[in-house]
This record gives structure tokens, C-alpha cells and sequence, in this order.
């Protein structure tokens, strides 16, 4: 039976249990045991129905409940490894991950409201929830660390690897891009920055004239989807997390203190800090961003109208037009568009798509490319920066790989990547073979003839 080493994303675990109680209950039974920890028929049930919700599992019901087990007992014998290894985290450290990690769920699904609605519980019954998951999660990620920090791959063990796959299972590779831009980016006039400043300044003075809480400020103004809802509320987090002009000031706040106006690259802040826990502080803020003018915007279309028909026309080649025209740092590269996943140039329109869901530079990116032939110039294009500001772009394809069966020359990164993951997968088997030989383990009857990829020497 093939699986995926990897252990299973943290919200894919908790966010099941938060749902229980819209899916039938389970008769519960202790099916499992490894140490001190154990592994219910629930847990089972209702991660089996999550998945088939999902889509994500494939194959008969026994089997897709077989590859949960095995993943629920990997976690297990790696959190008793943690426990024998006196490995701890801190309770700062599982805030801070609780806390980012809900705030990027809260900004996938929209809201606050959203995800609370969604499992039927409020936001503190969701954290109380998550938490321990959390905690268990971040164990887990140790051991494993661990565990592979001496796994890589040599040039000679790839060619070896793909040597071994026979040649009529080859997988077909989807067409790749490689991506150039030009990017104009409007400056926001300093008239606009001093009103938004003002439009603060007026919203701070009300809130320390006791007129309205800070919370209640930031639902009504704040234009940061993601925290506005929960009254501009941010979550424990350490140094590193926020950009640096806020982070230098809102650790230098007093509990309950409001700081004067912010700039960072997202806009303009006031920060108010709730509570400090050790070395992590928990905000709230108001965030107001400052709008390009329409007719900047405009002469911004204009500009990369007429760029477009100078490369077109064969007056400047597109890398040449980048240095000279582009206001994005991607011009010091050719203006290539980094692949925000693999950190390399090759984009497949499937990666594109994820990506539009989580960084604003990619939208509308997939359908975009797959219209242009290579070396055509794309009129100007809408888009929002990472930073949330206006801008327009040409797109050109530099590259384009067809579909083809996956071959060394071509495909070497992918098929390195390939070669690791199973030789991550082998020294998985090994430490599970070493560690459940000497942990007890306990298994019900009904599962033992279960065709479990690893070798568990059930009691």
C-alpha cells in the first residue's frame, strides 16, 4: 500500500473534531494504544468523513481508514518519542502557532463569523479545541526533524531512482511556464498619506476620549480583513512575525497603551497592545491604506501601453524594457515571477492557481498565461501587490514546456524531489521498525489484518 510520509497538516486534524457534532456520532472504542497515548474509532470516523467530504481520500472505505490509522499511530509513537526525549514546547510557542495558523483559516474562509458559523462554535471554544493539536503537532514536527537531518539525495541515487521506475509508469508532466513582468506601481500621492494619517489620528483621539473601545474602532474601520472582525485583534506572536516598523513599537507598549500613527508597507497602523507573554505580545490594530489615484493608475496603463508596443515593434527586447521601465524588485532577475512554493522559475498552471488563492500578485495569473503564446506581450493588467496596492503589469512567457512523460533532462528537480521523499520514506520505516520494537503498542483485534505499509510489531 502506497503513502505519504508526511505527517497530516495540523487544521486537517483539528478542524474534523470541531465539526463532530454536525457529523452522527461515532460508538466510541478504544482502538489503539502506544504508551500513554491511544487512538479512538472516533478519531478515526470523523477524520474518514472529513476526507470524503474533502475528496481528498481515494479507495474503498477500509483502506482509506487504514492509511488514517497508520497516520494516527505515526503521530502517536512520535509524541511518545517526544515525551522520552523530554522534548517540551513553551506555552508562548503554541499561542503564537494557535494564533497564526486561525488567522489564516479565518482568512480563507472570510471572517471570524464565517468559521464560527461553519463549526458551530465561537472563536475561544475553537482555540480551546485547537490548542493541544497544536501542541501535539509542534512535538511531532521535533521527532521528525530529527529523524530527517541527515536524509538528502546524491546526482547518482536520483539517476538511480528514476532508473527503477519502468518506463510505461512514467507519470506525463503537465506544461510548465516560465513567467516575465513589468511591473509600474503608482506612487500614492503624500496628499493621500496625510489624509489617511488624519482619518487615524481622529480615530485614535476618540478612542482615548473614551467615545468607543479600540475593538469596536476596528470592526467599524480597520481594512484588514483578516483581524477587523475580531476587533482588530492580531494573536500572540513573537519577533519576526510582523513587519519591523510595527513590530518595533508594539514591543515597546505598555499593556493597554495606544501607539501614535504606524507606516508600514501594508499602510498606516495604531496599535494597541493587549498582554505580553514572555517574548510574544498580543495587538490589536486598526490598518488604513492609502488609495492610488484614478488618473495615476491611468498614466500607469499608458506607460506599459506603449512599453508593450515598443517590444512588439522590436524597439527594446522585454528584458531590456524590464531594467528600464519595471518598478518591481524582479527586474534585478529579468523579471521573472518566483514560484512562491518551490522558490524557482516553473510554474505549472495548477500552481498558479493555488497560489491565487493566497498571494494577491497571482490572481488571474493561470488564465492570463494560458491564453499567450510564447513570447507574446499581454496588454496592461490590473493586479494587487503583495502589499495590497494597485498596480498594472505586462506578462510575457518566456518558456513553455509541453506535457510530456517525465524524463531526467528536463525533469531533474521534480524527479530529485521524488528520490527524497521516498528516501525520507525509507528512514520513516526505519525509525518506526527501531522505536515500536521497543514501545508498547497495542492494537484491536479487528485492524491487525490491516495492510499497513510500516512494520509496527503490534502486542
Amino acid at each position: 500500500m502506497k503513502r505519504n510520509w508526511i505527517i497530516i497538516v495540523l487544521m486537517l486534524l483539528a478542524l474534523p473534531t470541531l465539526a463532530q457534532n454536525r457529523q452522527p456520532q461515532v460508538i466510541d472504542k478504544v482502538v489503539a494504544v502506544i504508551g500513554k497515548n491511544i487512538i479512538l474509532q472516533s478519531d478515526i470516523e470523523n477524520q474518514y468523513i472529513q476526507y470524503r467530504m474533502q475528496g481528498m481520500a481515494e479507495g474503498t472505505g477500509k483502506e482509506v481508514r487504514a492509511r488514517i490509522l497508520e497516520d494516527l499511530l505515526l503521530q502517536k509513537l512520535m509524541l511518545n518519542q517526544a515525551e522520552m526525549d523530554s522534548i517540551s514546547v513553551t506555552d508562548e510557542q503554541v499561542e503564537t502557532q494557535m494564533d497564526q495558523r486561525i488567522r489564516y483559516f479565518v482568512s480563507r474562509i472570510g471572517s471570524q463569523e464565517k468559521m464560527e458559523e461553519q463549526f458551530g462554535k465561537s472563536m475561544a471554544e475553537i482555540k480551546e479545541e485547537v490548542r493541544q493539536a497544536v501542541k501535539d503537532q509542534m512535538l511531532q514536527e521535533q521527532v521528525q526533524a530529527k529523524i530527517m537531518q541527515n536524509v538528502v539525495v546524491t546526482p547518482q541515487e536520483v539517476k538511480e531512482f528514476f532508473n527503477a521506475i519502468p518506463k510505461d509508469s512514467l507519470p506525463d508532466i503537465a506544461p510548465n511556464y516560465e513567467i516575465v513582468q513589468i511591473v509600474k506601481r503608482p506612487p500614492v500621492s503624500i496628499d493621500e498619506k496625510l489624509q489617511v494619517k488624519e482619518r487615524l489620528y481622529q480615530i485614535r483621539k476618540r478612542i482615548l476620549d473614551g467615545e468607543s473601545s479600540f475593538a469596536t474602532m476596528a470592526i467599524l474601520y480597520s481594512e484588514d480583513p483578516g483581524s477587523a472582525r475580531q476587533g482588530g485583534e492580531l494573536g500572540f506572536a513573537g519577533k519576526g512575525v510582523y513587519a519591523t516598523e510595527f513590530e518595533n513599537v508594539a514591543f515597546n507598549l505598555h499593556d493597554g497603551e495606544i501607539s501614535d500613527v504606524v507606516e508600514t508597507q501594508f499602510g498606516f497602523h495604531i496599535i494597541q497592545l493587549i498582554e505580553r507573554r514572555g517574548e510574544t505580545v498580543n495587538c490589536r490594530h486598526i490598518l488604513l491604506t492609502a488609495k492610488v489615484p484614478v488618473e495615476a493608475l491611468e498614466k500607469a496603463q499608458n506607460q506599459l501601453d506603449s512599453v508593450a508596443q515598443l517590444i512588439r515593434n522590436g524597439d527594446i527586447t522585454f528584458e531590456a524594457a524590464c531594467k528600464k521601465f519595471s518598478d518591481d524588485d524582479s527586474k534585478n532577475n529579468g523579471g521573472y515571477l518566483t514560484n512562491a512554493n518551490t522558490g524557482g522559475n516553473w510554474l505549472s498552471l495548477q500552481d498558479m492557481q493555488q497560489l491565487e488563492i493566497e498571494y494577491p500578485e497571482y490572481k488571474n495569473l493561470s488564465f492570463v498565461v494560458s491564453r499567450l503564446e510564447v513570447g507574446e506581450v499581454s496588454d496592461p493588467l490590473p493586479m494587487t501587490t503583495n502589499e495590497s496596492n494597485d498596480a498594472f503589469r505586462l506578462i510575457m512567457v518566456k518558456q513553455k514546456t509541453e506535457a510530456h512523460q517525465a524524463n531526467l533532462k528536463d525533469d531533474y528537480s521534480l524527479i530529485q524531489s521524488w528520490a527524497l521523499g521516498q528516501k525520507r520514506q525509507e528512514a520513516i520505516g526505519k525509525w518506526v521498525t527501531n522505536k515500536a520494537a521497543k514501545a508498547y503498542i497495542r492494537l484491536d483485534d479487528a485492524y491487525k489484518n490491516n495492510d499497513f505499509y510500516y512494520d509496527w510489531n503490534f502486542q
